[in-house]
């Protein structure tokens, strides 16, 4: 049976327990999404370059990984693709820091989202991305990151 309106997103995070939340969160909220989870860039670089599933239509990266920044892997993600606007990638990052969210917006991600520290926001904080309108034009600076 073929779903064709069901979404594929990626998370890149080398948190076991962030990937699992994550994935526990999107089973609960009963999306129609497929989530494909990589410990690492590198790792997520390699998956998407080998084109081994169906391309993603979000990408969530976390900024500190080993092998690959979240940053690092923005910057090739944006490269990869022919279409690179029709793919969304999220900054999701324990980081508030100003600096990263600034450089992120620079180098093309179309939003950033610090994590929530609970499961209640962590789902809340997904459904919001979900039903976002992608159809206007990039946010601005002051729109460009949620809580």
């Amino acid at each position: 049976m073929t779903q064709y309106s069901r979404k594929n997103i990626y998370l890149a995070d080398d948190d076991e327990d962030d990937r699992i939340l994550f994935t526990e969160a999107v089973e609960e909220l009963n999306l129609d999404v497929s989530v494909r989870t990589a410990c690492d860039g590198l790792e997520l670089l390699s998956a998407l370059k080998e084109g081994s599933g169906p391309a993603p239509e979000m990408i969530f990266l976390d900024i500190n990984m080993p092998g690959k920044s979240g940053f690092e892997c923005l910057k090739e993600i944006r490269n990869i693709f022919e279409e690179p606007t029709k793919l969304k990638v999220i900054m999701l990052s324990t980081s508030s820091a100003p600096a990263n969210i600034e450089l992120s917006y620079e180098l093309g991600a179309d939003l950033y989202a610090v994590k929530p520290s609970s499961f209640q926001a962590l789902k809340g904080l997904l459904l919001n991305i979900m039903s976002t309108d992608w159809n206007g034009a990039r946010k601005s600076m002051a729109e460009f990151r949620i809580a």
